[in-house]
């Protein structure tokens, strides 16, 4: 069973096929889909499934907490499983693929406190972003 799928049960959340068919698409340590793209692949595994239905789901599933919602310069949001796993993100600026990074540091840590502005830190989001290889080329 996909560590998605797990939490998901744990947390007594009801898996109709629709559901248990979104969360398997997502599942995978780089995995970065975009709502069209969670359907196609979905709709692969069970051909009923509607686009309202994955859209509905992946609402639910980002207000769960158990997927987090990635927007990077102002393509179509993506889903990323790994909502309970600390990372940052890696952006290719030709092709958009978004690849999960672990730097060493803590990026709330790296932030002096003269820049800080009284503010009690509760989080920090950090992306990179540069050319893919194949965007390279």
């Amino acid at each position: 069973m996909s560590d998605l799928l797990e939490r998901l049960r744990e947390r007594g959340w009801r898996l109709t096929s629709q559901r248990r068919v979104v969360a398997e698409v997502l599942d995978g340590d780089h995995v970065h889909l975009t709502a069209d793209e969670v359907h196609a692949r979905a709709a692969e595994r069970l051909p009923e499934i509607s686009r309202a239905t994955v859209y509905n789901t992946l609402g639910e599933l980002v207000t769960l907490g158990e997927v987090v919602e990635v927007a990077t310069d102002g393509r179509a949001k993506r889903y990323d499983p790994n909502a309970h796993r600390p990372h940052q993100h890696l952006v290719c600026t030709g092709c958009g693929t978004i690849r999960d990074v672990h730097p060493a540091g803590d990026p709330l840590a790296d932030l002096p406190s003269e820049q800080r502005f009284g503010f009690t830190l509760s989080g920090a989001e950090v992306t990179y972003r540069g050319l893919c290889p194949a965007c390279a080329r």
